[in-house]
């Protein structure tokens, strides 16, 4: 029986003996930065990024966090060969004039159903679209420079981007 990462999903796959294996030999030479040296602090204190995760074929996404008199959660998805990403707000409260929201679940969910399909349906594009309503602060970027969980998991997928370096 094969294994799925899709299906299955990432609590099944980091529990197996295969998922630890196949985890080392992809955690390999490859790459100078870990996914685990992804989560960190970005803002001294008050900001930073974790809960990275792989989507597989070459997208990644995390969560963005705030905490500093107000709090705010974004998420972030990178397809790291083009380097195009989508970002959105799932909640806030005290963030300036706007109301306290948490539609965390349903955002997530949004993507969620989105990466289960086929990928080639699975724009950003479309997802944005479907999250309109949701979330907050949907934008759709290119990046100039790579993020840490594409250097981790796709350091192939660099290109022209600059490299990304632990500082």
């Amino acid at each position: 029986m094969a294994f799925s990462f899709k299906e299955n999903g990432p609590e099944l796959f980091k529990n197996s003996v295969y998922g630890t294996v196949v985890a080392l030999v992809l955690a390999a030479p490859a790459s100078a930065v870990t996914l685990t040296e992804c989560d960190r602090t970005t803002h001294i204190s008050h900001g930073g990024e974790t809960a990275h995760v792989d989507l597989g074929m070459g997208r990644v996404m995390w969560r963005d966090w705030w905490s500093q008199e107000g709090t705010a959660t974004s998420f972030t998805l990178v397809d790291c060969a083009p380097g195009v990403a989508l970002s959105f707000r799932t909640q806030e409260e005290n963030m300036g004039n706007a109301m306290p929201f948490d539609r965390t679940e349903k955002a997530l969910a949004v993507i969620k159903r989105h990466e289960n399909g086929a990928r080639a349906f699975a724009t950003f594009d479309r997802m944005a679209a479907d999250l309109d309503g949701i979330a907050r602060n949907i934008e759709i970027i290119t990046l100039d420079a790579e993020p840490c969980a594409c250097a981790a998991l796709y350091p192939e997928a660099r290109g022209e981007k600059v490299e990304f370096m632990l500082g």
